[in-house]
């Protein structure tokens, strides 16, 4: 469960570092006005759908920062290529180790958050 009042102020961060008004802000990820000042006061939390747009409209937004304050923002396109090529090499190096235990593997498929997949053959 996300911090409402922290969320608030990383919404906040999100509207100040674009220099938007909340309903212009409200207008660029597609939701209702009162939606943005319902969430920034506090009454309403954010649904998922309304987080998904906010990450659709700004690339620039980490999930995770968004949602409990770890990581930065605004994250970079380094950031992701650095995290993503570490992940491949680590998953490499134990594709490599299961290819010596078990022969008769034939390929393995591994999907990814963001849709995308990588395929392994032996």
């Amino acid at each position: 469960m996300i911090n409402s009042k922290n969320f608030t102020k990383r919404l906040q961060q999100i509207i100040d570092f674009y220099s938007l008004s909340a309903s212009s802000f409200a207008d660029k990820i597609g939701v209702q006005r009162s939606s943005i000042s319902h969430i920034l006061s506090g009454r309403n939390r954010p649904s998922l759908d309304f987080v998904m747009k906010i990450l659709s409209s700004f690339p620039e937004v980490d999930l995770y920062w968004l949602l409990n304050g770890k990581g930065k923002f605004p994250k970079t396109i380094e950031d992701e290529t650095e995290n993503s090529n570490n992940t491949v090499s680590k998953e490499n190096m134990e594709l490599s180790n299961l290819g010596t235990k078990y022969n008769d593997i034939d390929r393995i498929i591994i999907f990814f958050k963001d849709g995308t997949y990588k395929n392994y053959k032996n």
